[in-house]
């Protein structure tokens, strides 16, 4: 069967890889549609530290149920469309010890620590698969990137009373915004520097943008929250700036969530994390009940999904549209590749 390989930095390829069988307890998995992450991105940039190459990306999957084994519970069955909880947990490390698997020391996320889904087919646990009846092969393949956003929001225990910032409105900061106000009736205020992105923000369920680049995000922020700051502030961006911005405007006694990696090291103004006394907190991948709330949502069809994908490409495509990705970000939110 054919696979796509991110062979070294800046490079694709395509190659050859036999079928692999299910052992009992697994599925067989025909992949049909697949988004790109971020993290493909910087794998192929040569900038993700957690991969070796080659690598085979991805893990935003829209699949069908090719072949069950003994084991696999009757409500499964061949031509089913799901997607796949691509983290793995050891069970035994604090994380794990403490009801945290999303952030388990040992964790292997498909196509990143180990190879992934763009390729025919995938074996994988019945146990890792996550599906809905109602939902398109696409919107399987948008579960999981929003689920990290839904995670983010939960890390910040949003709530009906608080006015939540979101810095980026790429597909993780899409989730998040979508958390915060769809699913827990919060103000969101959603900031980025491309007016496109703010305008997909506002369908996702932000009450108000303010494009940074344009605006003065300080002054900005202090109208419209009579001086406050916002009570939460998410940072989906992975940028020093913004890391620093995230603990500025969030309000005394307000909570910073950061989800992605700061590509720098960051230096802050130590002085607002004891005056303020913020709690600052670190959100990683999603867990079960995050699926399962982005599945609901999608469901109930409030979420933009027609233009949360910006680009859908053929397999024979999958290396060169990366390419195009890599040399201009500016204008994509999400790229599905179709096999």
């Amino acid at each position: 069967m054919k696979a796509l390989a991110i062979t070294e930095a800046g490079k694709t390829g395509f190659v050859e890889r036999p079928q692999p069988k299910p052992a009992p307890g697994e599925v067989l998995l025909q992949v049909k549609q697949l988004g790109y992450c971020g993290s493909d991105l910087n794998t192929f940039r040569g900038l993700n530290p957690l991969v070796g190459y080659p690598r085979i990306p991805g893990h935003e999957i829209g699949a069908i149920i090719a072949e069950v084994t003994a084991g696999v519970p009757e409500r499964f069955k061949v031509g089913m469309k799901t997607t796949v909880l691509p983290y793995t947990a050891c069970g035994t490390c604090p994380a794990c010890r403490t009801g945290r698997p999303n952030a388990c020391r040992s964790n292997l996320t498909l196509g990143v620590q180990r190879d992934g889904a763009f390729t025919e087919f995938i074996c994988v646990p019945w146990e890792k698969l996550v599906r809905s009846d109602k939902l398109s092969l696409a919107e399987h393949a948008l579960v999981e990137p929003l689920s990290v956003g839904f995670h983010a929001a939960g890390r910040g225990e949003v709530t009906s009373a608080d006015t939540v910032l979101v810095l980026g409105c790429g597909m993780i900061g899409l989730g998040a915004i979508t958390a915060a106000a769809r699913v827990r009736g919060a103000r969101v205020i959603a900031v980025d520097v491309d007016d496109a992105k703010l305008a997909l923000a506002l369908k996702a369920g932000a009450t108000e943008t303010i494009n940074s680049k344009a605006q003065n995000l300080h002054d900005r922020l202090q109208a419209l929250t009579s001086g406050d700051g916002p009570g939460v502030a998410i940072e989906a961006v992975g940028q020093a700036a913004t890391f620093r911005a995230a603990v500025d405007e969030v309000s005394f006694a307000g909570r910073v969530v950061y989800i992605g990696y700061a590509k720098e090291a960051v230096s802050y103004e130590t002085k607002y994390f004891v005056m303020k006394e913020l709690d600052i907190r670190g959100s990683r991948n999603a867990v079960p009940k995050d699926f399962d709330k982005v599945i609901a949502e999608l469901e109930s069809g409030r979420y933009p999904v027609a233009e949360t994908i910006t680009r859908t490409v053929r397999f024979s495509q999958a290396g060169e549209v990366l390419a195009e990705w890599s040399a201009d970000t500016s204008r994509v939110t999400k790229i599905h590749v179709v096999l």
